[in-house]
């Protein structure tokens, strides 16, 4: 199977980069305190190091495989050994070439032990079962809840009525429950909108002071409603490749 993709090159994801802030840059008052993440999903490891190579150090993969992949080809070139714990720098100001990875996908516990070494972020956690596998794993990981803003099937996340319940088990499984997390609906990026207040509402009731929403083509319907992390892969580095047998 072959992949022709639509990367930017470094001067090009240099440009994109750029223009993302803009757009961050006019969508919030404290533009500092947005965490971009740079989502590979697809590319190779030359995408992650374009964004190491620009500061942005916080990296998102859809696919255990691909995630770990890229790790190892990273240490192998001299990137450093993955991050053990989630840093407080947004992304904004470059520090040492070391991604910190966020696993995007759905928690499949028989890949746990693969990714566990490796991820930083464990977004999109839906279920306790889940959290119990990472648990055992990566005592005390950060992990964020999936919420679902759409109810569409295959979408993902846990209805709304059930994410507090899913908080305090997580914690009880003695996971860091930074936040929430939700995908968006398809369609124009107003539709999102009702689904990100009502991620904010929760996390504001529960306490929880991160809100990964927002991706390319809604990141400012998402910051108007309170999103402190953007998961960001088109804008940045084009469309996917396409696969070919």
């Amino acid at each position: 199977m072959s992949t022709t993709s639509t990367a930017p090159g470094a001067e090009g994801y240099a440009a994109r980069l750029a223009e993302v802030r803009r757009r961050v840059d006019a969508s919030t008052t404290d533009p500092a305190s947005i965490r971009i993440v740079a989502v590979t999903k697809g590319f190779g490891p030359e995408a992650v190091r374009w964004a190491l190579d620009a500061g942005l150090t916080d990296v998102g993969e859809n696919y255990a495989d691909e995630l770990v992949g890229k790790a190892a080809v990273l240490v192998g070139a001299g990137a450093g050994p993955p991050a053990p714990a989630p840093g407080t720098d947004t992304g904004r100001t470059p520090v040492a070439a070391t991604p910190v990875w966020h696993y995007l996908g759905a928690v499949q516990r028989n890949k746990v032990a693969r990714l566990a070494p490796l991820v930083a972020w464990w977004q999109g956690v839906r279920r306790l079962e889940e959290g119990h596998a990472i648990a055992r794993r990566r005592p005390g990981a950060t992990v964020l809840v999936q919420l679902d803003v759409s109810g569409l099937p295959g979408r993902g996340g846990c209805p709304p009525d059930r994410v507090p319940e899913l908080v305090e088990g997580l914690r009880d499984e003695d996971l860091q429950v930074a936040g929430l997390m939700a995908v968006g609906p398809p369609g124009p990026p107003e539709a999102a909108r009702p689904g990100f207040a009502l991620l904010s509402s929760l996390a504001d009731s529960l306490e929880l002071p991160v809100r990964s929403m927002g991706m390319s083509d809604d990141l400012e319907v998402a910051l108007s409603e309170g999103s402190t992390m953007l998961r960001i892969g088109r804008a940045l580095f084009g469309e996917r490749p396409v696969r070919a047998d």
